[in-house]
């Protein structure tokens, strides 16, 4: 979702409705106001000698609006990105992104360096902050989520590198007196026909002053030098040096150090506290009652640090009332969501059954997916600076925007008085894009608890990995079944599904306009398609107490393992190579598929190369974000448990603006996609309460469990589409189809079980 996570479909409406759903967040007329793009509206501002450039959609002052209006101009246009270039010629690109490990910070700041020229080892790149200039300029939205940062910005960096350039050129031009025309740019230098040189920062003040080019020309693609070549992460150095400070390593003067005791079932409150033993420890500064997310309240210590704050809530003794909300227990749930799809429900997709009766070959199949915590390595936290003037936030968080005014809300103060700096994000998934802004209201609800009994410090509250992973927000369990009837060619004549889960978007600002004719359209993205099977779709959506939200592929990451297994046990069951089989479904219909799954099955050996005596290959192929992901696996089953070798992956992303960048996606992705599969990697409640607590009983894998993983990608000029999640789907089922190769069982549920 937005960690990622809208689907492409989506895209209109979602930049029809947003101006509403924000005002949904606010529950008053205070969300931005658009305005136009124009000549006018480009800022050109400095802080001593040095160039900055942008361009401003979005209304600075009621009265700017009425010009928008006139030109008939839509909300949310394209939004402002800066480019600082130092006297030095350092340029620094700030980044509309939160850049939590899938390389934005490198990829975004090589497309406006390729227009501008830049010379590469000069480029620096900062993240934003939910000042309106960097809002998603597709969305109108501050987020980063859906597959969308490279997709959505691409064309938006590169016309601001050539605006850039040409306002450096007109300087140079206008200093030698010489036409533009006869000039040249190289390597963060203008160049005259005479061979004079003027750096960029020689040539940054003086190009402050140049008119701002509404049109601009830019580089045909086969003359780029930066974009489609494997580049160094400009973060690496830091991150692997330990450098690099993250949201949990925010320090400021004062600061202290906030932890809650949360009540065990969601929604729950206190009924009696006992602190005594908690002020007593030593560096705790107070102990407040806090209202937390969904209704519930809890108890926030406050602390010198982190680990003062954390004896003090072990020392609190709370007597929980949870009499007023829905317990839910696993074991039973299963049992419920079977009963509830036995019953009628809303259709997504129509087609008639009757020949599902007399079809030669049948399959009746039941899947079963359950709770996942996102388990980021850096758990939640956001510090609070409250001042009289407003506010300063700084968190990694998805949703700048969204939680900048959830915190004005809070803390009574206006949007514009919030300030969120966006800090680098150890992970997120989708956890950090929160449509009420759980963890982020929360820090300011201590924040002001705090101001009234009397500490004006800074407070960071900070989550701890069991409260990260009892923290709910979890990817939804999910009930599936299916019958299907097929000829003995594989040609499927009627496919009967039901789906059962939560929605994630119900009653959020985005059930609106995600939500048609009662689906929950993230359910079920993935389902039918790329196959032309007649499929009728019926859905459920159960209201439970575990609260939801997109996790790394949103609905993808169950759909994908349905359609691709059933796909591979049609193939099987009529004696074709599943390969073959998905290629006929295809036929020409869908090029980019077919490019995916023959580069992974070529570079793979599939078909031409013997496999050592107990491994079987696996194959799978899954479009999600508008980005098709092929893999070719090996696996084996070893003690009773299934252990994968080696992955060859084909990726269609279209042009990929870092190829180093998309490979290290494809691998994360696939290694989250294999820890799915592994026994333990479930969220379980028993009365209520998460029975899972670290990584002890929740199951991530380990080194242990990495395979050899090729990421090959298809040649393509062109505009980039999604990269961050579609290398999740398809290593699941493909990992699965390999094991039902060897025991002769196809697998029905995530985690595997093979006994």
């Amino acid at each position: 979702m937005l960690n990622r996570h809208l689907s492409p479909e989506l895209g209109a409406a979602l930049a029809a409705e947003m101006p509403r759903a924000l005002q949904h967040i606010l529950s008053r007329d205070s969300a931005e106001a658009p305005s136009a793009l124009s000549r006018r509206g480009f800022l050109k501002i400095t802080g001593g000698a040095g160039f900055a450039l942008g361009f401003a959609p979005l209304a600075a002052t009621a009265a700017d609006a009425p010009e928008a209006s006139a030109k008939g101009l839509k909300p949310f246009q394209q939004p402002v990105s800066f480019l600082r270039i130092a006297p030095d010629g350092t340029v620094t690109v700030l980044v509309n992104r939160l850049e939590f490990g899938q390389g934005v910070h490198t990829a975004l700041p090589m497309i406006l360096a390729e227009e501008l020229d830049a010379d590469w080892s000069r480029v620096r790149a900062e993240l934003g902050s939910n000042d309106p200039a960097f809002v998603d300029p597709a969305f109108g939205l501050h987020m980063t989520g859906g597959s969308n940062s490279i997709k959505n910005s691409f064309m938006q960096y590169r016309e601001l590198g050539a605006r850039a350039r040409a306002m450096l050129m007109g300087a140079a031009a206008a200093r030698w007196n010489v036409g533009v025309a006869t000039l040249r740019t190289e390597q963060g230098q203008v160049i005259g026909a005479d061979g004079r040189r003027a750096s960029y920062g020689e040539l940054a003040e003086a190009a402050m002053a140049q008119p701002v080019p509404e049109q601009v020309t830019l580089k045909n693609p086969k003359d780029f030098r930066l974009i489609g070549k494997p580049m160094d992460r400009l973060d690496s150095k830091a991150k692997s040096s330990g450098k690099q400070d993250f949201g949990i390593d925010v320090r400021l003067p004062g600061q202290l150090t906030a932890v809650i005791a949360r009540p065990p079932v969601f929604g729950a409150k206190p009924r009696s506290v006992d602190d005594a033993a908690a002020r007593a420890v030593r560096g705790v500064k107070a102990v407040l009652r806090v209202p937390l997310d969904r209704g519930a309240e809890g108890i926030a210590v406050i602390a010198e640090g982190y680990w003062p704050a954390k004896m003090g809530r072990e020392a609190l003794k709370i007597d929980w009332d949870s009499s007023a909300v829905e317990k839910v227990d696993s074991a039973k749930q299963l049992a419920q969501y079977r009963q509830l799809a036995r019953q009628d429900a809303p259709e997504h997709f129509k087609a008639d059954m009757a020949p599902l009766a007399k079809a030669p070959h049948k399959i009746q199949a039941e899947f079963h997916f359950p709770y996942l915590a996102h388990a980021p390595m850096e758990p939640l936290n956001c510090t609070v600076q409250w001042q009289p003037e407003g506010a300063t936030l700084w968190v990694g968080t998805q949703f700048p925007g969204v939680d900048g005014m959830a915190a004005a809300k809070v803390l009574g103060l206006k949007p514009e008085q919030v300030a969120v700096k966006v800090q680098m994000a150890g992970g997120g998934f989708g956890r950090r894009a929160v449509a009420t802004s759980d963890f982020v209201t929360e820090a300011c609800a201590v924040a002001k608890a705090a101001r009234s009994a009397g500490i004006e410090a800074p407070i960071k509250t900070q989550w701890s990995r069991e409260d990260d992973i009892h923290g709910g927000y979890y990817r939804p369990m999910h009930l599936h079944q299916a019958q299907l009837g097929f000829d003995k060619q594989g040609n499927v004549l009627a496919w009967d599904h039901v789906i059962v889960g939560q929605s994630i978007v119900s009653g959020t600002m985005f059930e609106g306009f995600m939500v048609k004719n009662g689906i929950d359209q993230t359910a079920v993205e993935g389902m039918k398609e790329p196959y032309p099977f007649p499929m009728r779709l019926r859905v459920h959506h159960p209201k439970l107490n575990v609260p939801v939200l997109w996790w790394r592929s949103v609905g993808s990451t169950h759909t994908a393992f349905v359609m691709e297994t059933l796909v591979d046990e049609i193939a099987r069951a009529t004696k074709q190579d599943p390969v073959a089989y998905r290629l006929k479904m295809f036929g020409d219909k869908h090029p980019r598929h077919r490019a995916a799954l023959e580069l992974a099955v070529a570079q793979s050996g599939y078909g031409r190369r013997k496999l050592p005596a107990g491994r079987a290959f696996g194959v799978a192929v899954h479009e999600s974000f508008d980005t098709v992901v092929a893999y070719v696996v090996e696996a084996s089953v070893k003690k009773g448990q299934a252990v994968l070798h080696q992955v060859t992956a084909g990726v269609h992303c279209n042009l990929a603006v870092n190829p180093r960048t998309v490979e290290a996606q494809v691998q994360g992705a696939a290694l989250m996609g294999l820890g799915m599969c592994l026994p333990g990697a479930a969220i379980t409640l028993k009365d209520g309460v998460v029975e899972q607590g670290n990584f002890g009983d929740y199951v991530v894998p380990r080194i242990t469990d990495m395979p050899a993983i090729a990421v090959h990608i298809v040649p393509s000029a062109e505009p980039p589409t999604g990269m961050g999640e579609p290398g999740l789907p398809p290593l699941a089922p493909a990992f699965a189809n390999a094991i039902a190769k060897l025991t002769g069982k196809p697998q029905r549920q995530l985690p595997f079980k093979l006994a």
